[in-house]
């Protein structure tokens, strides 16, 4: 009996760890109403490392016409001065991004808050499908929370930064989130962890 358990609950660990990697190898630039950057560190309005990569990848995603509008989403820490959606819209801007062409959406304190607050903001403007751009490994728990949220969603995570940068930040990466979105399918709640200052 014991056994069978263990057995059972490291079946379901690999085959989602497995899950994790495949997902996070997808590179899907379909046309989308949007491109939804999730939210990472900033400090004083400059994005975190880990943060710029993913605006970089909206960038390039926009800039090769994936879609016509960029959202930004990302709420504060106690004693912060900007949204993590305002300094990514800001970033933007400064590259050149039109204004009018960037929606801040300033909630969410996780991923989950993040998509739900997004799902409801695109859904009031009348946009429907989203590309997701996060890290890599955590693709497949970002769509897996914007499909529940009623978004018809795919990744095109970013390459670079951080998270993608050494062996041990990519199985550092996949064991966080093969641990995170078993905790999400079984509870529907978030389980996210903070980025380091150094990222």
């Amino acid at each position: 009996m014991v056994l069978g358990v263990l057995l059972a609950a490291i079946a379901v660990l690999a085959g989602t760890a497995i899950r994790v990697w495949q997902v996070a190898r997808i590179d899907d630039w379909s046309r989308a109403d949007a491109i939804v950057v999730l939210g990472a560190a900033q400090y004083s309005g400059t994005p975190s490392s880990v943060f710029q990569a993913r605006l970089d990848q909206a960038l390039t995603l926009y800039e090769n016409g994936v879609a016509e509008r960029i959202v930004t989403v990302g709420g504060k820490q106690e004693g912060d001065l900007f949204t993590e959606a305002a300094s990514g819209k800001n970033y933007l801007i400064a590259q050149g991004v039109p204004e009018s062409a960037i929606t801040a959406v300033e909630e969410g304190s996780d991923t989950l808050l993040s998509v739900e607050a997004v799902s409801r903001e695109m859904a009031g403007q009348g946009l429907h499908s989203a590309v997701l751009v996060s890290d890599p490994w955590h693709s497949l728990r970002t769509r897996t929370m914007a499909r529940d949220a009623g978004l018809d969603a795919w990744t095109a995570p970013t390459r670079t930064g951080p998270a993608v940068y050494t062996r041990e930040s990519q199985l550092h990466g996949i064991a966080r989130e093969t641990g995170a979105l078993i905790w999400y399918q079984l509870t529907h709640d978030s389980a996210d962890f903070p980025y380091t200052a150094a990222q």
